[in-house]
């Protein structure tokens, strides 16, 4: 295969990109890039989106599967035009469902001569490669291109069953990508390959295809691991489009690999995979989209924050890059964080009751069903804690203590680590002036002022060494949300018998 200078092709009208996962097993990260520019192109050019399931592996495919693939769409807000649950005139939308279709199309193919039968066993390819001097596993040599009626005879008398192969011709395959411009694979590098499996299964190489040109879909975009399989699709449609079963050859884009840790391939096996990891920790939609969209595009120099709409209005799947994109976790927590911070309150908080509720810090699952004890502390701990999470799940340990009733948090290993051997001294000063304060002007600066009095002019104390020890009282963590204001969310009462707990236990 050679690239050669960059050559990209016109797009067409009435762009129809498809969607066409396998179900075999969590979706991750690759597969949802590859949905989010698709949907993106269809959005773009005002297109079309199909969504089918390629569920033709009974052994691998799972219907768990294919109910996370369409979750995670739909979590997502990744909408379809045709297909899955849509419905559309190129129907059914699962390949387990279009068996009758595929063993029509190879019929024909075997007749044209297009495709052959092939009674080679994967032993005897390699023992022919070896003798003739070639790597055992060079591949498929053409042995069985022109057999006679006699020699498959004589194979079935064996009780044989052929595979059907589709006939690649002697001669370079060019073509243009949207990404990498003009390729060229040159004539003999692409061997003979199998369509049907001997049983009479159809594979992928026939399956994709054909499904691609029934549902006219004239751009196909893919990742970059599918490049090899181009050729063979490509020779693929002209016979389609000879058979009169293709209306036209699409136009391909392969999008760079997802690459991990250590600049190697982001297997599907690695947590940072998982989609639904990322959901679990967190992630809201409009920041895990915003980051996969970065994995080899951008919106415009110095600017990797924006939404979906802003996406769609500047997508061209032309100005893709070729390079492989690396999954930087850090930088995608990083742009979730800058659209917690675009919520608005109300949104932010129905969004982490589900994560506040897992973590056991609330009643309830959704925010109408909390108490309305939960409620109040919540709304008005929103200011304070939605600028300071990157994670929807950091929330629960920003508001636990605030949502607690408990007159002593025991405090977390690190946040115990900061106290000094003044912390009881802070801490008698601290109840002592709390004591006294008027709980009618229990207020963030009113309390502010009084601490600061009591604690750096008279206690002769340093901020740090002042403060820290009360909150580790108020919220039992090394940091949370402002001091003083959960102390006016907690009240008097709470705030003094939590450093009366941490006071005891010094």
């Amino acid at each position: 295969m050679s690239e050669a200078e960059n050559t990209k092709p016109e797009l067409p009208e009435n762009v129809r990109v498809r969607f066409c996962p396998s179900p075999t097993g969590t979706p991750h990260v690759g597969m949802i890039r590859t949905a989010l520019f698709n949907w993106a192109e269809a959005r773009a050019t005002g297109g079309t989106m199909v969504f089918r399931i390629e569920d033709t592996d009974a052994e691998r495919d799972s219907e768990d599967s294919y109910n996370q693939i369409v979750e995670s769409l739909r979590w997502l807000g990744i909408d379809w035009d045709e297909g899955i649950d849509v419905g559309g005139p190129h129907g059914p939308y699962r390949q387990s469902q279009r068996s009758d279709l595929y063993k029509s199309v190879a019929a024909k193919l075997l007749e044209a001569g297009y495709a052959y039968e092939s009674f080679s066993t994967p032993d005897e390819i390699k023992e022919r490669n070896l003798a003739a001097g070639r790597p055992e596993a060079f591949g498929y040599d053409g042995y069985d291109r022109n057999l006679s009626e006699e020699q498959k005879a004589a194979f079935r008398a064996e009780g044989r069953q052929p595979a059907l192969r589709l006939r690649m011709p002697d001669e370079d395959v060019v073509f243009d990508d949207l990404i990498r411009g003009t390729i060229e694979f040159k004539a003999g590098s692409v061997p003979d390959y199998v369509i049907v499996r001997p049983n009479g299964d159809p594979l992928y190489t026939l399956t994709n295809p054909v499904d691609d040109a029934l549902m006219e879909i004239n751009v196909v975009l893919r990742g970059e691991d599918l490049l090899s399989s181009t050729p063979r699709q490509i020779v693929l449609y002209r016979y389609l489009m000879e058979l009169g079963i293709a209306k036209q050859m699409p136009v391909f884009g392969h999008m760079p690999y997802v690459m991990g840790q250590g600049n190697k391939k982001l297997s599907k096996r690695d947590p940072e995979s998982n989609l639904f990891n990322h959901r679990d920790n967190g992630f809201i939609r409009e920041g895990l989209l915003n980051y996969l969209a970065l994995l080899g595009w951008s919106i415009a120099p110095d600017n990797d924050v924006f939404s979906m709409d802003e996406m769609v209005a500047k997508f061209d799947v032309r100005e893709v890059k070729a390079n492989p994109a690396r999954f930087d976790i850090d930088k995608a927590i990083a742009i979730n964080a800058e659209h917690i911070r675009m919520l608005e309150p109300a949104d932010f908080l129905a969004r982490s009751v589900p994560y506040l509720h897992r973590d056991g810090v609330v009643s309830a699952e959704t925010w109408d069903a909390l108490t309305d004890r939960e409620r109040e502390i919540l709304t008005a701990s929103a200011e304070l804690v939605q600028p300071r999470v990157r994670l929807l799940g950091e929330v629960a340990g920003m508001v636990g203590s605030l949502l607690s009733e408990e007159g002593y948090i025991e405090p977390e290993d690190d946040a115990r680590k900061t106290l000094k051997d003044s912390a009881a001294d802070v801490l008698d000063k601290a109840i002592t002036a709390l004591e006294g304060a008027d709980e009618a002007n229990w207020k963030a600066e009113p309390l502010h002022e009084l601490l600061n009095v009591a604690l750096i002019d008279e206690g002769g104390y340093k901020p740090r060494l002042a403060f820290g020890p009360v909150r580790v009282a108020v919220s039992g963590r090394r940091v949370s949300p402002p001091l003083f204001e959960s102390m006016e969310i907690l009240g008097k009462e709470l705030t003094v018998a939590r450093l009366k707990g941490l006071r005891e236990h010094l």
